[in-house]
């Protein structure tokens, strides 16, 4: 079973969480943690390795989703990611977004965080298209 955080700048990775929760129903192993300009790079590290420690009990591994890459929420994660006494194992994915939020229902089930990362990446990369008119008249063809 994969756990997943969902770290940001602000208030997004609760946002994402509320949103995910309106559109699909509750996602249970999903916790959110956000750095807040209060709060700051020290409290943030505190209040990652809390949430961590939830996301890991009874977990095979713990997907973390931030909102960008080499941010404060990326470095930190990354820290844990990296670190060999870290377990279970962690991945780290940049660019979280509510398809991928949504998508991590998909993953849940597996054992294997690096594979999960890269099946909730494949998942999630379709969902991200530029919007281009369609046409106007309907064709009589079936």
């Amino acid at each position: 079973m994969i756990n997943v955080i969902v770290a940001s700048h602000g208030p997004l990775a609760s946002a994402l969480l509320e949103s995910a929760t309106l559109v699909y129903g509750e996602l249970p192993f999903v916790f959110p943690v956000t750095l807040s300009e209060t709060a700051g790079i020290d409290g943030f590290r505190n209040d990652f390795a809390s949430t961590l420690a939830k996301a890991q009990r009874n977990a095979d591994g713990v997907l973390v989703l931030c909102d960008m890459q080499s941010g404060t929420p990326w470095n930190v994660a990354s820290h844990h990611a990296f670190s060999p006494a870290t377990m279970p194992p962690m991945a780290v994915l940049a660019g979280v977004n509510l398809p991928m939020l949504l998508q991590t229902d998909d993953i849940h089930a597996l054992t294997d965080v690096h594979a999960a990362a890269a099946q909730l990446l494949a998942l999630t990369q379709p969902t991200l298209v530029i919007a281009a008119p369609v046409s106007l008249t309907q064709s009589d063809d079936f």
